[in-house]
């Protein structure tokens, strides 16, 4: 979660009378994914947030699994996904299970005449190439290239790209996206040992109450169904908020990487975690320095979980032909490891530029159509050589 955060105008007790300057009361809203068991934050709205004035029919937008079983390598050109304009018609899900989904997108304008809310699922968006801004009840949050947006699901929300070249690398996930468990307090203090803190999270900025009629779009996506929902007033009508649910920005340039004398396992690059997968940032670092150190990673057997790694930037010492925007897929249950010739070639090596985002998913992942159309065929064989 991120730490407690007050923006406006708020009253000194919750619950309580919280007038207009007319004498009429603002309308209070909790605001939590889980209830009320959990992270909460409370927001005042000059109009109630409830006032639907018609609806839209239905959409399924549901992905279109071509491949639910496999076992076999597989590798996918990212930006072969061909770009969009529209924001959620650019959003392409290339592998998904019960847990998230992965989706690719590149759209070419944000939204114009619409606002967006995910009631499925949290999203954990990564700036790939792009720069703009996020706006949301809670503020604004400017974003750029290797940028982590995460917002909770049920925000309603706004994109605005800076111009019509963007690439994303966005994560669906169908329970909180947290801060990994290991490097917090009892109290929820980030440690000394984890590779960032709160001076590392940006928080929304800049409220501004949008004191509007009319009729407003919220498109909202539930159970993979995207409904088109009408309101008397505009979403951003909101004078003050106070808690700790809500979106913010890290950067994977901020995430400071973890080393050793020799290779560390890929915990140390977890980022984020949620229920049955976990992210993390491969980052520019000094390799291992025992004098007999192998920098490459040891083979590995992938029993328990699927590794994908998207590949952002850089040099990448146990992979050949690398391409920016590429997705590698481990599936669990077989082995894999640096292509041949990697692991002779990375000793010596005192340093690596790679930048890469990886998801390790605890249950199988399925490939949707939209996967298929970008794969790199032959990529099974390639240690073979």
């Amino acid at each position: 979660m991120p730490h407690y955060h007050t923006a406006g105008t708020i009253p000194h007790k919750r619950h309580t009378q919280f007038r207009k300057p007319d004498g009429s009361l603002y309308s209070e809203q909790l605001f939590s994914t889980e209830g009320f068991s959990n992270d909460y934050s409370l927001l005042y709205h000059t109009y109630p947030p409830t006032q639907i004035i018609h609806t839209d029919e239905p959409v399924n937008v549901a992905p279109k699994v071509a491949e639910e079983k496999m076992l076999k390598h597989r590798s996918f050109e990212g930006f072969n996904i061909k770009p969009e304009k529209d924001f959620l018609q650019s959003r392409k899900a290339v592998l998904v299970n019960n847990d998230c989904h992965i989706v690719l997108a590149a759209p070419q304008e944000g939204m114009k005449d619409y606002f967006y809310k995910n009631a499925d699922a949290d999203e954990m968006i990564f700036v790939h190439e792009g720069s703009g801004k996020l706006t949301t009840q809670y503020g604004e949050l400017e974003f750029a290239y290797g940028d982590y947006l995460v917002i909770p699901r049920g925000t309603i929300y706004q994109v605005h790209f800076n111009d019509a070249d963007n690439r994303l690398f966005i994560v669906e996930s169908f329970s909180p996206i947290r801060y990994p468990k290991r490097y917090l307090s009892k109290y929820g203090q980030l440690l000394e040992h984890a590779p960032y803190c709160e001076r590392d999270i940006r928080v929304p900025k800049h409220l501004v109450t949008k004191d509007e009629a009319g009729d407003f779009l919220i498109k909202t996506k539930k159970k993979s169904v995207l409904y088109g929902l009408h309101y008397a007033h505009h979403p951003f009508d909101v004078v003050g908020w106070d808690g700790c649910c809500y979106p913010y920005a890290f950067s994977i340039h901020d995430f400071e990487p973890i080393t050793g004398r020799v290779h560390q396992p890929p915990p140390v690059h977890q980022t984020f975690e949620a229920n049955n997968f976990v992210v993390c940032s491969f980052c520019p670092r000094l390799y291992d320095y025992h004098p007999d150190a192998i920098p490459a990673p040891y083979n590995h057997s992938n029993i328990d979980s699927d590794e994908v790694l998207y590949y952002v930037d850089g040099d990448f010492m146990s992979r050949k032909n690398v391409t920016r925007g590429m997705i590698t897929l481990h599936p669990a249950g077989i082995p894999h490891g640096p292509h041949p010739g990697a692991v002779e070639k990375s000793i010596g090596k005192k340093e690596t530029q790679e930048l890469a985002v990886m998801v390790d998913t605890f249950h199988p992942l399925q490939l949707t159509q939209e996967a298929l159309e970008i794969e790199n065929e032959g990529y099974t064989m390639s240690w073979a050589e």
